[in-house]
């Protein structure tokens, strides 16, 4: 990790440590357990690395269409609550974007990726991992359209 991100990490950490000692946070057992959450606030999901594939689309309807679709896939599995997080990546060794499912069934995760047109046409691979994080990542679809300034 780099020296100014290990930093912010360290920054981050230490605040929010301070924060769990000057007034200690309620315990919300209807959502820990709605989410899936064990004592720690923790479940498990479904870590997806997208990574540039063996069939790049050229420029043009196609490859809009293609893209199209992918945003679509992404929204569709948004709504039905197993798709969590999404985002691009910087494209470095061919990591292009990100996806946390909310499931740790391997089946389920590949299913849902499969799907995704970016997939099928082979513009991208999916590398899909187990990951073990906090359940509030559950919220992200609720609060991120509050966070989206409408256009004037």
């Amino acid at each position: 990790m780099p020296r100014h991100l290990a930093a912010c990490a360290i920054v981050l950490l230490a605040s929010v440590g301070a924060q769990a000692q000057d007034a200690p946070t309620a315990h919300d057992a209807a959502k820990a357990q709605a989410w899936g959450a064990n004592e720690q606030g923790l479940r498990a999901y479904t870590f997806v690395l997208l990574k540039t594939g063996p069939q790049r689309m050229p420029a043009g309807p196609e490859r809009d269409a293609m893209f199209k679709g992918h945003f679509a896939n992404m929204e569709r599995l948004a709504k039905a609550g197993l798709l969590v997080y999404a985002g691009p990546l910087d494209g470095v060794n061919g990591l292009r974007g990100l996806f946390i499912l909310a499931t740790a069934d391997q089946e389920v995760a590949r299913k849902a990726v499969d799907s995704d047109p970016v997939i099928v046409t082979g513009e991208m691979v999916a590398e899909l991992h187990r990951h073990f994080g906090s359940a509030a990542l559950l919220a992200v679809n609720e609060w991120h359209p509050r966070l989206i300034k409408p256009k004037p």
